[in-house]
């Protein structure tokens, strides 16, 4: 494990982007699991901004999504793959076929779940997975209580997850249950990018890196993983003991 703490949410975003840059570029075809979110958008950004140079070819990469809000798609703004659409796929012009991402208005969730498994597995694996961090812990929507093992599955969502995520809304949207890679396939990733930025974050932070390692924080299960690395600006880093 590794943890990087930077002074600034931009300088946090670059670090991440080189060092995920690098551990791309050692495989042909590499396999990202990206998170939306806030914390990671700057790490977006970057790629983009690389892409009409030689290091930023994104061309080979494959991409599954992390999860997705039950009853929404990419069609529906404010939902995961919107968000990813807008800042990700689409800039870098990721064609359709080289990404599976959960589609939560449809009827057979457990489809989903296996074709989600089915398109790591064909693709050799999980390479790099990027992450967030919710209030709660949670990492994905593997909400506190979820089991290490865990695989693609449907959630039910914790009110703190269904609370935050209306910041994503124009309109109060009614969220119950989300879809999601498992903490067991999370941690078959050869690597884990965990990206944490902002002063909300900092009491959690605190008790993922300074508390006990438990299911009922979801991302202290992250931690004996040895291709995690953890990166924080000054905010989120606040109340660590050590920085």
């Amino acid at each position: 494990m590794q943890v990087v703490v930077c002074s600034t949410y931009e300088e946090m975003s670059l670090r991440a982007t080189e060092d995920l840059v690098t551990v791309m570029g050692s495989r042909k075809s590499p396999l990202l699991c990206p998170a939306s979110g806030d914390s990671p958008a700057g790490l977006y950004r970057n790629l983009v901004a690389r892409g009409g140079q030689r290091e930023g070819d994104v061309s080979g990469w494959r991409f599954v999504g992390l999860d997705e809000w039950v009853g929404l798609n990419g069609g529906d703004e404010g939902s995961c793959r919107y968000h990813l659409d807008r800042e990700l796929f689409g800039p870098l012009h990721v064609p359709e076929e080289h990404l599976f991402f959960f589609d939560g208005r449809e009827e057979d969730l457990a489809s989903q779940c296996r074709q989600a498994e089915a398109f790591i597995a064909f693709h050799g694996g999980l390479d790099a997975t990027i992450l967030g961090l919710g209030l709660n812990g949670h990492v994905g929507m593997n909400e506190p209580g979820t089991s290490v093992t865990s695989r693609s599955h449907v959630t039910v969502l914790d009110p703190i997850t269904a609370q935050t995520g209306q910041k994503y809304f124009r309109e109060a949207q009614i969220l119950t249950k989300g879809i999601t890679l498992g903490l067991g396939t999370i941690l078959d990733s050869r690597n884990i990018f965990l990206l944490v930025s902002g002063a909300k974050k900092a009491s959690i932070v605190k008790t993922v890196l300074e508390g006990e390692i438990s299911e009922q924080v979801p991302a202290t299960l992250l931690l004996r993983h040895p291709g995690l690395r953890i990166y924080l600006d000054a905010d989120a880093a606040a109340l660590l003991s050590s920085r």
